[in-house]
């Protein structure tokens, strides 16, 4: 199978998980619109830009898993993701870890800014690239944090605030989400020799 195929595989499991969510979820639309919205819109960047520029394999199966996780999150809210209540009822723990989970798989996108940089920069296969992308990831998650601080301020407590944060009553949630973010960007950092094999095969 040819490695666009593969793409538009990816792709179409990418819509209809985008459907899937879309059925009724469990938190309503907003909670849903404001957790899946900036996905959608780098799919969209990304669909438009493909023959333009057109990432590794190993690059779209992390943004396939990467959005997936959103569209389960959003269509559940991060809180209140079935498996992981279950784990939190049966370990008896004290939060749904799912939020937790995603951010730390969120750090391999650290692995796509590194294919980014190499292609579109001057930058070589480096531990210095290595870093400037980690520091990439960071900035962009630290990012994210502010937006829903924002969202604090636009909507007051409401409920949509509450199940977009997923904060959980726990004050220190924006430092965890940044500490598991930076923990899963260094793991991934370890399989940067598949990205460089896929770099060169398609090279």
């Amino acid at each position: 199978m040819s490695h666009k195929k593969i793409h538009f595989f990816f792709l179409f499991v990418i819509i209809l998980f985008l459907i899937w969510s879309l059925i009724k979820p469990e938190e309503g639309y907003m909670v849903l619109l404001v957790e899946v919205l900036p996905s959608v819109l780098v799919l969209i960047f990304l669909v438009s830009t493909y023959n333009k520029f057109r990432l590794t394999t190993v690059s779209y199966v992390i943004i396939t898993l990467l959005v997936i996780l959103t569209f389960i999150g959003g269509h559940y809210s991060y809180s209140k993701v079935p498996l992981f209540s279950w784990v939190k009822d049966y370990f008896d723990l004290q939060r749904n870890h799912y939020d937790r989970f995603g951010h730390f798989l969120k750090g391999s996108i650290v692995i796509v800014i590194i294919e980014i940089l190499l292609r579109k920069t001057v930058l070589s296969k480096s531990k210095t690239t290595n870093f400037i992308a980690l520091c990439i990831t960071l900035a962009i998650g630290a990012f994210y944090e502010i937006i829903e601080w924002a969202s604090i301020k636009i909507w007051k407590e409401g409920k949509v605030t509450e199940d977009f944060l997923g904060m959980q009553g726990d004050i220190w949630d924006a430092q965890w989400d940044m500490a598991l973010l930076l923990l899963g960007s260094i793991l991934s950092l370890f399989f940067t020799k598949i990205l460089y094999k896929a770099l060169e095969k398609s090279g």
